[in-house]
C-alpha cells in the first residue's frame, strides 16, 4: 500500500481515502493534491514516486511539468496587467504587437486571443523546434499567419499557440518575458513553487513522467468498430491536415520531449508550466480571496476574467468546451466542484481551480500522464472535496 504524507484538515479526510484510492485503483504513480478553503490549506497531500527509473520518491517539494494547466497561471498574469491598466482586452492586439496586424488580423482584440477565438491554432510551415524554444521565430511567425477561420465566429482550442500568443501581449505590455513577469508580480509575492521557465537549479526536483499507451489505438481499427460518437473525432486524428493534428503541430518536429531540459528551460506558457499541486492551490485561492495578506484580482476584475466567452462545439477538440477570458470553465466532463468554479486542466490529468462560491481553490498534478475519458483521478477528488463542504 503506498504511504500518503502531508495533512488535511477535520471535515475532509475523504480527500485523503480519494487520493489513496488513485494510487490502489486509478494508476497514480507520484501525485500530489491541494486544496485552500477561504485561503487556509484543508488539504496537502502527495505519495509515490517521483522517479520510477531510480526509485526518487515523491517529497512534498517535488515539481512536476503540468502541461496545459500552465494556461490558467499565464492568464492571471494577463489579468493582473488589465486590473492594472497596462492592458485593455478590447483593445486590437495591433496595438501592442504591431507586426500582429499583417494578414487580416488588424481588428482582432486581446480578448479572442484568452478564449480561443482568433483562429491561430495552426501554422501553414511549422518553426523548428530549437526556434519555437527561442521564442522570437515562433511569435513572429504567428504575426505573419492567416487565421484558420474568421477571428469571432467559432472558437478552437489553441492548444500550443496560445501560449506564444498571450505570451508575445505580456511581453510588450509588461516589457518582460512571461514567465519572468510571472515569477515577480505573482510567484514572488505568494510564495509560490512555480516558473514558467525552468532555472536549472530546480532541476533535480522535477519528477520524470510516464506515459501510458492506450489499450487501444482507435485510428487503426476499421471505421465500422469505432464507437459513433468518436467517429467524427477519429477521422480527425487520422487526417494530418486536420485542424485537431495540426494544433499540436506547429513545430519541427512536432513531438516535443516535455522532459529534456531544453524544453523546461525555456517559456511555453501553454504548457510547460513546473511547480507543485499547493501552488497551484494557493494562487487559484488568492484569485477569489486574500491569502497572507495577498489578493491577486479584485471581485469586479475576477468577475470579468471568468464570464463566460466561447461555448459550444470546439473546431479543434470536435466536442464541447467552455472558455472565459483565459480559464476553462465547468463541462459535464471537467465539473470541478460546480457552475461557478474557474480554472484550467493539464494533458495527463493535472488540474487547477478555483471556485468562489465555495471559497475553495484546487491543485492537483501527477507523472503518469493518463487522459481520456477513463482518467477520473482529478475529478473523482474534485468531487470528493465537494462532497466534503457538506
Amino acid at each position: 500500500m503506498t504511504v500518503i504524507n502531508g495533512e488535511v484538515a477535520a471535515g475532509f479526510e475523504p480527500v485523503r481515502e480519494a487520493f489513496a484510492a488513485n494510487f490502489a485503483r486509478r494508476e497514480d504513480i507520484g501525485a500530489a493534491v491541494c486544496v485552500y478553503q477561504d485561503g487556509r490549506p484543508v488539504v496537502d497531500l502527495w505519495a509515490g514516486v517521483a522517479d520510477p527509473d531510480t526509485g526518487r520518491p515523491w517529497e512534498r517539494d517535488t515539481l512536476q511539468l503540468v502541461y496545459s494547466a500552465t494556461k490558467g497561471v499565464t492568464a492571471t498574469a494577463a489579468h493582473l496587467l488589465a486590473q492594472r491598466g497596462a492592458l485593455d482586452l478590447d483593445a486590437p492586439v495591433a496595438e501592442y504587437w504591431p507586426e500582429f496586424a499583417a494578414n487580416g488580423k488588424v481588428g482582432i482584440p486581446v480578448r479572442w486571443l484568452l478564449s480561443h477565438q482568433a483562429g491561430l491554432v495552426a501554422l501553414d510551415e511549422p518553426v523548428p523546434l530549437d526556434e519555437a524554444l527561442a521564442w522570437h521565430p515562433m511569435t513572429a511567425a504567428l504575426a505573419a499567419q492567416c487565421p484558420q477561420w474568421i477571428p469571432g465566429t467559432a472558437h478552437g482550442y489553441h492548444g500550443r499557440t496560445w501560449g506564444w500568443l498571450v505570451g508575445e501581449v505580456i511581453r510588450r505590455v509588461s516589457g518582460r518575458t512571461p514567465g519572468c513577469f510571472f515569477t515577480e508580480e505573482i510567484a514572488r509575492p505568494l510564495g509560490l513553487d512555480f516558473f514558467i521557465g525552468l532555472p536549472a537549479g530546480e532541476r533535480d526536483r522535477v519528477s520524470r513522467m510516464v506515459y501510458r499507451k492506450p489499450d487501444v489505438d482507435l485510428t487503426t481499427v476499421p471505421e465500422e468498430s469505432v464507437p459513433e460518437d468518436l467517429r467524427d473525432l477519429v477521422a480527425a486524428w487520422r487526417d494530418p491536415n486536420s485542424l485537431s493534428n495540426r494544433a499540436f503541430a506547429v513545430t519541427d518536429p512536432a513531438n516535443i520531449d516535455f522532459d529534456s531540459p531544453e524544453v523546461q528551460a525555456a517559456e511555453l506558457p501553454s504548457s510547460n508550466g513546473i511547480g507543485t499541486a499547493h501552488a497551484l492551490a494557493r494562487m487559484y485561492a488568492a484569485l477569489i480571496g486574500e491569502v497572507d495578506g495577498v489578493r491577486l484580482l479584485t471581485p469586479e476584475t475576477l468577475a470579468s476574467a471568468t464570464e463566460e466567452q466561447a461555448s459550444g462545439q470546439d473546431r479543434v477538440m470536435l466536442a464541447p468546451s467552455r472558455f472565459s477570458t483565459g480559464y476553462m470553465l465547468p463541462t459535464t466532463t471537467i465539473p470541478m466542484t460546480g457552475p461557478s468554479a474557474f480554472g484550467h486542466t493539464g494533458r495527463g490529468g493535472s488540474l487547477g481551480f478555483a471556485d468562489p462560491k465555495h471559497g475553495i481553490a484546487f491543485g492537483y498534478v501527477m507523472n503518469h500522464i493518463i487522459g481520456g475519458p477513463d482518467d477520473l483521478r482529478a475529478t473523482t477528488l474534485a468531487e470528493t472535496v465537494r462532497r466534503s463542504l457538506a
